[in-house]
C-alpha cells in the first residue's frame, strides 16, 4: 500500500482519536458486519482467499471499518494479525507508524 494511502487512513482515524475502547468494542460487536458472518459461517465457504481479498470481501458495505480498525491498532499495533477494518494484516503493519504519528489517543493497552 503507499504512503499517501496509508496517511489518508491515518488522517481519517483520526476523529476516533478520543473515542473510548470500550466504546469502540460496543460499536464493533453490535454494528461490525464480520459479527453476523461469524455467527453463520465462513464468508467464503470453500474458496481460499488472500488477506487482502478477504479483508475486501468480508469488511466490503461494513460501516464501522473504521472503529474497527482503530480499536485493533491500539489492541494489537503492529502484532496485528488477520483481518480488520478492512486491511490485511500486512497492511496494517504498514498502517501502524503513521497512525502512531498522528497524535495521542484515548487508551492503548
Amino acid at each position: 500500500m503507499n504512503d499517501l494511502k496509508l496517511i489518508g487512513i491515518a488522517w481519517r482515524l483520526d476523529r476516533l482519536r478520543w473515542t473510548p475502547s470500550e466504546t469502540l468494542v460496543d460499536v464493533v460487536q453490535r454494528d461490525g458486519l464480520c459479527m453476523e458472518v461469524a455467527a453463520e459461517e465462513p464468508p467464503c465457504g470453500d474458496e481460499v482467499l488472500a488477506d487482502r481479498a478477504l479483508a475486501a470481501r468480508l469488511c466490503a458495505g461494513c460501516p464501522v471499518r473504521d472503529e474497527c480498525l482503530e480499536l485493533e491498532l491500539r489492541a494489537a499495533g503492529e502484532d496485528t494479525v488477520g483481518v480488520w477494518g478492512g486491511l490485511s494484516d500486512d497492511d496494517r503493519r504498514e498502517l501502524h507508524p503513521h497512525w502512531l504519528r498522528r497524535g495521542e489517543r484515548w487508551s492503548r493497552p
